[in-house]
């Protein structure tokens, strides 16, 4: 008798700060897989607002009543990271059409080198289309209205973060 495959999906990016588009695909994907990693990506190309350590506090206050779901840091390539986990899928969310054609270059980039994982793409809901992680943080450092655009438990944190700067 085989013993069933565990079903673990990484579900990266840098998450500067978490959006109500980014929480709606972790909800969704976290269905699909037993277990759904939320890789908080460090690129040193990338001026973040929030430290690597500050982004995976604020997801996992976000997701800590999504048991299988867990939040982890890395660098490097992330078809190591995917390797590593044990992971056999990469989960990407598209917003519009315009992030298809990156989505796919990377998509298909990442199975050049590791034919062996899988990405799929989910949309996220249309009233999140418009969302960004620059776009938040644009409206905060000016003094915006951020509520309902990100999770209510890190609204408050986003705020205190823009007036250090």
């Amino acid at each position: 008798m085989e013993t069933k495959k565990s079903r673990i999906g990484v579900y990266p990016g840098s998450f500067d700060p978490l959006t109500n588009g980014h929480l709606d695909i972790i909800i969704r994907a976290s269905g699909l897989f037993d277990t759904l990693i939320v890789g908080v990506l460090r690129n040193d190309a990338k001026k973040t607002l929030f430290s690597m350590e500050e982004r995976v506090e604020l997801i996992a206050k976000c997701t800590n009543d999504i048991a299988n779901v867990k939040v982890e840091m890395f660098e490097g390539l992330l078809v190591d990271f995917v390797k590593e986990k044990k992971a056999g899928t990469i989960v990407r969310g598209l917003r519009a059409v315009s992030d298809y054609e990156y989505e796919l270059q990377m998509a298909m980039m990442n199975k050049h080198i590791s034919p062996d994982i899988e990405t799929i793409f989910l949309m996220t809901d249309i009233n999140n289309s418009f969302l960004s992680s620059s776009m938040i943080k644009d409206v905060a450092v000016h003094g915006g209205n951020i509520r309902g655009l990100v999770p209510d438990a890190i609204v408050e944190d986003i705020y205190r973060k823009v007036k250090k700067i």
